[in-house]
């Protein structure tokens, strides 16, 4: 990632009047941007003596300035694809499902391949997914690809499956079910493949700018051959370079490493799949799940020795491995395998190389101790708490109230000190980065939760760390301009332990206050997004 930029792009500015969100100076309210970095943070006062040295004064009027958020999990095509195509994600019904699909279908007559997300039979009175007669009569009998809210499985029509010779022999084809496994990847391939470049091209712009105006700078897209195709994943990465918005980190999800590389990947990382997904049944847990009858306990992709194998080639390749790892039994594999690799390599070279563990949802007092000891980070996406957590969420009907209670501990993450970087897993949730810090501080089990700041942090900073870079992230002198401009109402400090809050809100404590999150109020608003020094989003009629 270059942040070599000249004076023309990117003017010096100097905002003031406002909040800066530093811990250069926890009371700033002013900030200087040169050549696209950050020259200065300070007081009202202070400012005076710039105002005459930039190109520009930016009156914040009272809102408050923070580091752009780092999105550190998403599926850049398939958000654009959701954001500006069929969207199920919010459907009540099967019914309403249907009528979805309907008008979609009616709507895009010369499209090529018709792609849909977010169907979720478990939130519909229903209780089942639309059958493949369903969805050919609904669409005229076009292809349709359809994923579950998870993305670890679909539901198509006829006419996709026509694409793929020998489907019916793949593992995961089960005739009136979802597809999944092998099954759902080559339809997948086979949808994407069918994707006009127009398509693709129109989804990757519609998702940055989406991104830019929730003031999101940096996106980690996780792309792979078993999630997208060479040419989504290339294509994206030259609109990024090319086109204002924010900036997209690449990894690809393969054991290949030299194609990773070659593909302009900085890991052979991200969606490696170690097991599935819980709402699909394919996540791989150590006991079975609770609510089938065949003491089912889902899919593991990739054992220890493999895990080990791939980390020993990228750090010594220079690259970052990763994995997708959601059950219990796949975190174990993982955490075996990275292991064994820091036996071969050294603990001290494997922790430099910052390898990474995407989801990391069903962990054990061990497993986290070994993601502290092997310098793992833990890119999580609290959002998937908010949505299917509690007694009665999903991964209570799955797993069982006891099992569920443990998962996504970040508390216990942060305090065996354990890396975060937080992410939305787009699609699979929004993008809504304030959303996710409140997911995270108000986790639904009360012992998982963390603060605000801790939070905010780790879907800033824990970003730019989980890449490799500690001088970003954070608003102070040299560090790159990434920041966002909000409207919001009054800053606090917020804490699971009330007795922090008290002591952080002391002025004496220098601590910065934050946007207050609590559950049921707005979240702030996004003003003004800039990537770099360039302004890449500002709200209409500011």
């Amino acid at each position: 990632m270059s942040d070599s930029l000249t004076k023309t792009d990117h003017p010096t500015v100097l905002l003031r009047g406002g909040e800066v969100h530093s811990p250069a100076d926890p009371f700033a309210t002013a900030m200087v941007v040169e050549r696209g970095h950050v020259a200065w943070v300070g007081s009202e006062g202070a400012a005076d003596a710039f105002a005459s040295g930039v190109d520009e004064v930016v009156d914040l009027e009272g809102a408050l300035v923070t580091p752009a958020f780092v999105d550190a999990h998403v599926h850049t095509t398939a958000t654009g694809l959701a954001l500006t195509g069929l969207d199920l994600s919010s459907a009540a019904s099967l019914a309403e499902a249907a009528e979805r699909i309907r008008a979609h279908a009616a709507a895009r007559p010369g499209d090529r391949i018709l792609i849909g997300h977010g169907w979720d039979a478990s939130r519909w009175p229903e209780r089942r997914a639309p059958r493949r007669d369903e969805l050919d009569e609904l669409t005229g009998g076009r292809p349709l690809y359809l994923t579950r809210v998870d993305v670890h499985s679909a539901v198509v029509t006829t006419a996709l499956l026509d694409l793929v010779p020998g489907i019916r022999a793949h593992d995961g084809y089960r005739d009136g079910e979802p597809l999944t496994g092998d099954a759902h990847h080559a339809v997948r391939a086979a949808a994407y493949a069918a994707l006009a470049p127009r398509q693709r091209t129109e989804a990757q712009r519609a998702a940055r700018a989406h991104a830019a105006s929730l003031g999101i700078g940096t996106l980690h897209e996780c792309g792979g051959p078993r999630i997208s195709s060479e040419d989504d994943f290339t294509g994206l990465l030259d609109l990024a370079r090319e086109e204002p918005g924010p900036r997209v980190v690449g990894y690809w999800a393969d054991l290949d490493i030299e194609r990773a590389r070659a593909l302009g990947a900085v890991g052979a990382a991200g969606d490696l799949f170690a097991d599935g997904s819980l709402g699909s049944h394919t996540a791989c847990l150590h006991e079975p799940y609770a609510d089938t009858a065949d003491a089912h306990t889902g899919a593991a992709h990739l054992d220890a020795a493999t895990v080990a194998t791939h980390v020993v080639a990228c750090t010594e390749a220079g690259l970052q491995a990763g994995f997708h790892a959601i059950g219990d039994a796949a975190l174990t594999a993982v955490v075996d395998g990275v292991r064994a690799a820091s036996e071969k390599l050294g603990l001290a070279r494997l922790r430099a190389a910052r390898h990474r563990v995407e989801h990391a949802e069903m962990l054990t007092p061990e497993t986290i101790a070994a993601f502290a000891e092997l310098g793992l980070t833990a890119s999580v996406q609290p959002a998937f708490d908010a949505a299917w957590g509690g007694e009665e969420g999903m991964y209570a009907e799955r797993l069982g109230a006891e099992r569920a209670r443990t998962l996504n501990p970040y508390a216990a993450l942060l305090r065996a000190g354990v890396p975060l970087a937080f992410g939305s897993d787009s699609p699979v949730t929004p993008l809504d980065p304030w959303g996710t810090v409140r997911a995270a501080a108000f986790h639904r089990t009360p012992e998982h939760r963390i603060s605000v700041r801790a939070a905010f942090a780790a879907h800033t900073r824990g970003g730019w760390r989980a890449v490799g870079r500690d001088d970003a992230g954070t608003l102070v002198p040299g560090a790159p301009a990434d920041y966002a401009v909000w409207r919001t109402g009054a800053l606090v400090v917020q804490a699971p332990d009330d007795r922090v809050a008290r002591w952080s809100t002391d002025p004496r404590s220098g601590t910065p206050g934050l946007p207050d999150l609590t559950p049921g109020g707005d979240l702030p608003v996004c003003l003004r997004t800039v990537v770099s020094g360039q302004t890449v989003y500002e709200r209409p009629n500011e």
